[in-house]
């Protein structure tokens, strides 16, 4: 079979897509149960016989809470070269993921793939609206730390547009590289709160407005407290291009048990599954696939992670599939929506991981 990393990511019709994924997953979960006795417990327990998996709906699926409460590996302890741990506030439990370093080069390159369809090849100069002590441990990670270590491969001339002490804005900062960049097209990287509390309102708060017509914001996470603002994903988009003044505006949705397969919004605001992830969403009361349009729990599916059992996780967050293909910016595959948490969901999500922001997130 062709390597994942060579299939087209937004090119396959759905049926070619399954007949790749399927054998894939499958074999993902093969390893995992022979190099994981918990996650081969977990499979015993309920009767699932990793060779018996026939369709991506077969692909047993792990809670993604699972990851706070026990240790996941199918690699030896000398192996693991990196621990992303996922945000939570002040006393909740975090998620430990274990990455050797092919599952790492993995989520790296797939990264490329994905963003390249949405930013083409060149590095950009980059806007980080965060401050640059988020990513001062390179063994260890939060999700946020993850997230803009990996989007930096992408970006050059890398400027912090916060600072480290109090979160405030650096004017100074920001005045130099509009100086430098504004006349050409920009990287702009952000968790979606910090982006509206942190950057947008403040320059609001400020009456600064800045200029870069050729932008790009990518952004993540963090939609629960502005939903509790009564701020939507058109109002957030509006305000953007109202005080940053840039072109694009594209959301993204992923976590850190599942980074690199991340999903990102399209010109027609869909979420887009790339070749190598899937999304199937669920019926709460007997987790049955639920219809196209249908609200449920999403699953997401990916043939990246082999160092832990990451491959096929349940979340907590309700959404429903939007088409199984033909979205009108052109991109093949699956596309849906995230409608928000389960409300008995804990708090999370990856901008929650700056203490004063305990209980922001989605």
């Amino acid at each position: 079979m062709t390597p994942w990393s060579d299939w087209p990511p937004y090119g396959l019709d759905p049926d070619e897509k399954r007949a790749r994924l399927v054998p894939a997953l499958r074999e993902l979960t093969e390893h995992h149960a022979a190099h994981g006795a918990a996650y081969a417990g977990i499979l015993a327990a309920q009767g699932i016989r990793p060779s018996s998996i026939d369709s991506l709906e077969a692909v047993p699926f792990l809670p993604v809470r699972l990851f706070k409460h026990l240790e996941l590996l199918s690699i030896e302890r000398s192996e693991v070269f990196k621990v992303l741990t996922s945000s939570g506030t002040t006393g909740q439990a975090v998620s430990r993921v274990f990455l050797d370093r092919e599952t790492s080069v993995a989520q790296t390159r797939a990264l490329v793939l994905i963003l390249q369809d949405f930013l083409g090849k060149a590095r950009l100069p980059m806007l980080v609206v965060d401050h640059p002590g988020v990513i001062k441990n390179r063994l260890s990670f939060s999700a946020r730390g993850a997230g803009i270590l990996g989007l930096s491969n992408f970006g050059r001339d890398h400027t912090y547009a916060l600072r480290d002490e109090d979160m405030s804005l650096d004017i100074e900062a920001l005045e130099r590289f509009c100086a430098r960049h504004a006349g050409g097209p920009v990287l702009v990287f952000g968790f979606t709160f910090m982006v509206w509390k942190h950057f947008v309102q403040a320059l609001q708060a400020s009456g600064r407005r800045l200029s870069l017509p050729q932008g790009i914001l990518l952004h993540s996470g963090g939609w629960k407290k502005l939903q509790d603002e009564a701020v939507d994903n058109d109002t957030f988009k509006a305000a953007v291009r109202e005080t940053v003044g840039v072109a694009r505006v594209h959301n993204f949705y992923g976590m850190a048990e599942q980074v690199g397969s991340i999903f990102v919004e399209c010109e027609h605001g869909a979420l887009h599954a790339p070749a190598f992830a899937d999304v199937i969403v669920r019926r709460p009361l007997d987790w049955s696939p639920a219809a196209v349009g249908e609200q449920g729990l999403i699953q997401v599916l990916s043939v990246l992670p082999r160092s832990y059992p990451g491959h096929s996780l349940l979340t907590e967050d309700l959404g429903a599939v939007l088409r199984t293909d033909g979205c009108p910016c052109g991109r093949r595959g699956t596309t849906f929506r995230v409608d928000g948490r389960i409300k008995s969901a804990e708090v999370r999500g990856c901008s929650d991981t700056q203490p004063s922001l305990a209980g922001s997130a989605a």
